[in-house]
């Protein structure tokens, strides 16, 4: 139910989440969509350079996938190493990936993949704090993910929030996939729900059946004409001057054409649903696609269960169709629109798995060695780069850290390293001190 008139409270803040909570329903998002336009209301100076406009698509697929049984295949090793899948030639002579991944090996000529990348950790929760900010964990302060730096330093760029998080599979305990010390109006806009399915919808955005945005605009004029009222009464101009532009951004993007379009899928061809694949997965790359379209600038897709102690090898058949399908079809369908060189996408996961499978069939964390692929703002397509021994524990002679991801991927999104932010006790502290990897640079 759409309820503006409410209990009303001469507190400001109050009044603000009461607010919140009740446009739309907006309780299932919270502090989401409630921070999320408090960045908007903030600063919109943000968003007048153009020079190095450039949105990530960052593919998160939590647990810690594979790099064996996916994209560094050992073939030769034994079989306890080995694993029970085969391998297959990929586009680029000489590269092999396993038999469980034909569409990354079929278009392997559109983006590259890191095989020297060390995470340094081996810790759910851990590695989404490290892998999403590119700083090791530090118990007396949480660093910001990439998705909310960007939304910080860039600000939005149209109703919709500069940071959505597509799926809730991403790992808290540390702080992992927020936005640390740059405080809660910098964390994603989350979205729950599986966009695979006929009747999903995206809560605090979507109207009430039967609530028009006639009836909305009536609901808002109604509510300022109270508030002009409230202010004689509260005195307190600056508090309430903040509210109304508050109130202002939340109508905005409630009522926005170009909003309620964004995201619905149903504006999609079958043939091009099809293409990403029918799957939580797929549908989620393609609603990613449809939100930087439409102005958001950094999209996480979230993906679940890819934590295999046991059975490893069966979950995988079940895991990796959809990933397979969905990456190269994202990478494909952004070059065909002219979007490939201002989009980055980025798969990456927690860590890699163990060489040897343990007595359950499955394999265990692993931290000197795991898979991530590139695409997209500049990097150079068709490349493997580095390799790791002949048993996939590490990599072999140049290796690189999470941090050196995180200085590529700020680098792409024209955000200068040594930028500086102040922590909420006064501390400076420099987005990142990584090195950009050359080999995925221009």
């Amino acid at each position: 139910m759409l309820n503006l008139f409410g209990q009303r409270t001469t507190d400001c803040e109050s009044t603000r989440r009461h607010f919140m909570l009740q446009v739309g329903s907006l309780g299932g998002l919270g502090l989401s969509l409630e921070t999320a336009l408090r960045a908007e209301s903030r600063d919109d100076s943000k968003n007048q350079s153009k020079s190095s406009d450039v949105n990530c698509i960052l593919i998160w697929t939590r647990g810690g996938t594979s790099h064996h049984d996916s994209t560094d295949p050992k073939p030769e090793a034994k079989s306890e190493i080995r694993g029970e899948f085969g391998v297959i030639d990929t586009a680029l002579p000489g590269v092999q990936f396993t038999d469980k991944m034909p569409h990354f090996a079929k278009h392997l000529k559109e983006f590259s993949v890191l095989r020297n990348l060390n995470p340094q950790n081996a810790g759910h929760g851990v590695a989404d704090a490290i892998m999403m900010s590119g700083k090791k964990l530090n118990p007396s302060i949480t660093y910001p993910c990439f998705g909310s730096v960007v939304a910080m330093e860039k600000g939005p760029r149209t109703n919709l929030p500069p940071f959505i998080q597509v799926g809730t599979q991403v790992d808290r305990v540390h702080g992992g996939g927020t936005a640390g010390y740059l405080g809660i109006r910098y964390n994603p806009f989350e979205l729950p729900g599986d966009p695979s399915k006929k009747d999903f919808t995206v809560r605090d955005v979507t109207l009430p059946g039967g609530v028009s945005l006639a009836r909305v605009d009536r609901r808002r004029q109604a509510l300022a004409a109270i508030d002009r009222l409230q202010r004689d009464v509260e005195k307190k101009p600056a508090s309430l001057k903040a509210i109304d532009g508050y109130y202002e951004n939340a109508f905005s993007m409630i009522t926005s054409p170009a909003t309620q379009k964004a995201f619905d899928l149903n504006k999609e061809s079958a043939q091009t649903r099809d293409a990403y694949g029918r799957t939580n997965l797929g549908q989620s790359c393609l609603l990613a696609r449809r939100l930087v379209e439409a102005g958001s600038r950094f999209v996480t897709v979230s993906s679940p269960s890819w934590d295999t102690h046991v059975n490893n090898f069966s979950a995988l058949r079940r895991l990796l169709p959809p990933l397979d399908q969905a990456f190269p079809a994202l990478v494909a369908d952004l070059k065909e629109r002219g979007l490939l060189e201002s989009t980055l996408v980025v798969w990456m996961t927690d860590f890699g798995r163990t060489p040897v499978i343990n007595s359950a069939a499955g394999r265990d964390h692993w931290p000197t060695a795991g898979p991530i692929c590139f695409a997209g703002a500049g990097t150079p397509p068709g490349r493997v780069i580095g390799k790791t021994d002949a048993t996939g524990a590490r990599p072999v002679g140049k290796e690189y850290y999470s941090n050196d991801i995180a200085a590529t991927i700020y680098t792409k999104l024209g955000i200068a390293l040594d930028t500086l932010h102040v922590t909420g006790d006064g501390r400076p502290v420099q987005v990142c001190d990584g090195r950009v990897i050359p080999e995925l640079m221009s």
